[in-house]
């Protein structure tokens, strides 16, 4: 009887009745919070869109904040682990170049997505009042990513194929000198001012070439013509 139970709250994939209705409440929270704002959200709206009671939504989340924090976080990862996956990589990359034009043009593709901005932007509206949720997103996506190239950076210059006396600083370098002007332009303009992949392939080779330009030990300098496109 018990194991009947247990599996009539299961759907055909395993997922458990209330592991359904926690993943229906941050589906229907994120779509409100982004449409609406965090403020302008209410945690009845929350339930009504999830099709749930209010009840069971406090029974998976103890308030708005934390509702919302696990948001942050779960976005966030979706776009920072496969970032730190490919950083990684390029310690055993034997083509630097190519692997940080690759890595270049994967950081703005993943961090551009209208989702991200929609949710950086929210974070940044509240990040006067709540600042641990700016500190949350900023240690979970840039400064994961900054740290992560710090610490290849570091490796690859202990072996001669970056000159460097700062990681943490080339790592800063590399990442704004490939996301800033395209991340401005559609935090300010929206999707409207997303530029073309063509103009995003661009920053993201000219970034490349500026960042070996500073640091490239024994890496040639080559025009983006010459540099192997990646595989998408």
């Amino acid at each position: 009887m018990g194991e009947t139970t247990t599996a009539s709250t299961q759907d055909r994939g395993g997922q458990t009745r209330t592991a359904r209705k926690r993943r229906a409440i941050l589906d229907a929270a994120t779509t409100l919070f982004l449409r609406e704002g965090y403020l302008a959200t209410s945690m009845d709206q929350i339930a009504a869109a999830a099709s749930v009671s209010k009840q069971t939504v406090y029974k998976q989340f103890a308030d708005k904040q934390s509702l919302f924090r696990e948001i942050v976080t779960g976005t966030v990862a979706e776009v920072s682990d496969p970032v730190a996956e490919q950083v990684a990589s390029l310690r055993d990359n034997t083509d630097l170049a190519a692997g940080l034009q690759g890595l270049a043009r994967a950081l703005i593709a993943q961090v551009i997505q209208p989702r991200m901005m929609q949710l950086r932007r929210l974070v940044i509206g509240e990040a006067g009042r709540f600042p641990e949720l700016g500190r949350l997103f900023y240690d979970s996506g840039p400064g994961r990513t900054i740290d992560t190239l710090a610490a290849t950076f570091e490796s690859l210059a202990a072996r001669g194929t970056l000159r460097l006396q700062d990681p943490r600083l080339a790592a800063e370098h590399f990442n704004w000198l490939v996301m800033a002007a395209p991340l401005n332009r559609v935090m300010l303009c929206g999707d409207a001012g997303r530029p073309a992949q063509a103009d995003l392939d661009r920053y993201a080779d000219a970034g490349t070439r500026a960042f070996l330009a500073a640091y490239g030990a024994n890496t040639p300098l080559r025009p983006a013509s010459q540099l192997e496109s990646p595989p998408n």
